[in-house]
């Protein structure tokens, strides 16, 4: 009998101060969103004078005849841009052909079979990055932004 009483009492008492609060009957110091959108600004300017300028080079598409374990040839279509130090592009597009030997060299290695793996995307784009800035020098090259990556 206590049991149901105290049961009762309880969903009596929760229900009125639900009411209460959610009526307004009782103010309560909730913060406002003003003070929220002042962070979220400061913020936003915080992170954009913090983000690092860059200039970003394209590099021209490079198709590339795969070989593979089955009989047929198969097409990787190749379009990227390179990440490069504020400045740096001229330095780089007097690179360009280096860059692009060294990708035509590594792509051309690479089996279809290789490709095919949903991770090989992570690793090709690290290898070509590694042997972009061994060609270019380290600092100059930041990133390597692959556009497209289409194996026909």
């Amino acid at each position: 009998m206590m049991l149901i009483m105290g049961g009762a009492l309880a969903l009596i008492l929760g229900g009125a101060g639900f009411y209460t609060v959610y009526s307004g009957l009782v103010n309560l110091p909730l913060p406002s969103a003003e003070p929220e959108e002042e962070a979220h600004k400061a913020a936003v300017h915080a992170f954009e004078a913090a983000a690092p300028a860059a200039e970003f080079v394209p590099l021209e598409p490079i198709l590339i005849t795969l070989g593979g374990g089955d009989a047929r040839l198969r097409q990787l279509q190749f379009v990227a841009q390179l990440e490069v130090e504020p400045g740096a592009a001229e330095a780089l597009k007097a690179l360009e052909p280096r860059v692009r030997d060294v990708l035509n060299t590594y792509l051309r290695a690479v089996r279809a079979d290789d490709v095919d793996d949903p991770a090989a995307l992570l690793r090709m784009r690290a290898q070509m990055l590694r042997r972009i800035q061994v060609v270019t020098g380290e600092g100059l090259v930041r990133d390597l932004l692959v556009s497209e990556f289409i194996l026909r």
